[in-house]
């Protein structure tokens, strides 16, 4: 088999209390990853506990939120030749124990994109009541727009091959872009495919997504994710 450059990029703001934890679970379990941190602007500790232990980080000059830290990423990835980047979140949700499960589609290029999902096998934390419901409809709408069942549409445990980098590098949706990347990748044509993953609970900080936001954030992303699929028509 090909042996891949894979990377991890992780997107950070405000993740002091979580982001050594992730960086050493990674290097533990996936040492032929690399891995870069992507310091949105952190009003806390988190660029200068990346810098005292060296851990790679590139640190906007002002907050972009997850779609434009994620397309730093992509285009850092880009611009040094990987073969796949994923993405997992500062803040210790995402399982670094399942990085090479989520990849291996990839590596036997049987797929262009991998999303982990906590629905499949619905082990681990399966997220709030509110969260749920919204995850739920946007399964439904997915499926009406693409024709694709995606049980964990909001998840942001995900893999990409090359080709996927270098569009997201150029193209990416802002806020809160899980559901509208996975409509624009469907409209090009790419092979998607969900994978069951275990979920943890926050420990630390908060959540950029809260209660009081679920049904802004539910009609924003549909508008956004509409709007996408007119592109096509």
């Amino acid at each position: 088999m090909k042996k891949y450059k894979k990377i991890v990029i992780i997107p950070a703001y405000n993740e002091e209390e979580n982001i050594e934890k992730v960086i050493s679970k990674i290097k533990e379990v996936a040492s032929d990853f690399d891995y870069i941190v992507i310091n949105d602007c952190s009003i806390d500790n988190t660029l200068e506990i990346c810098r005292k232990n060296k851990i790679p980080v590139i640190n906007l000059p002002i907050n972009l939120g997850i779609g434009g830290a994620m397309q730093t990423g992509y285009l850092y990835a880009k611009q040094n030749n990987y073969d796949i980047a994923v993405q997992i979140d500062g803040d210790g949700q995402h399982d670094p124990d399942y990085l090479k499960r989520l990849v291996e589609p990839i590596e036997m290029d049987k797929y262009d994109f991998v999303t982990g999902s906590r629905f499949i096998e619905k082990e681990g934390f399966q997220s709030s009541v509110l969260r749920r419901i919204g995850i739920n409809y946007f399964r439904v709408l997915l499926k009406m727009l693409i024709g694709k069942s995606i049980t964990d549409a909001t998840s942001g445990f995900r893999a990409c091959n090359k080709d996927i980098i270098e569009y997201f590098a150029k193209h990416y949706p802002s806020d809160y872009p899980e559901p509208e990347a996975i409509v624009a990748l469907a409209r090009k044509k790419y092979r998607i495919i969900e994978v069951a993953v275990k979920m943890k609970e926050r420990e630390q900080g908060f959540s950029s997504i809260r209660s009081f936001k679920t049904v802004y954030y539910m009609i924003k992303v549909t508008l956004a994710i509409l709007i996408n699929k007119i592109k096509t028509i």
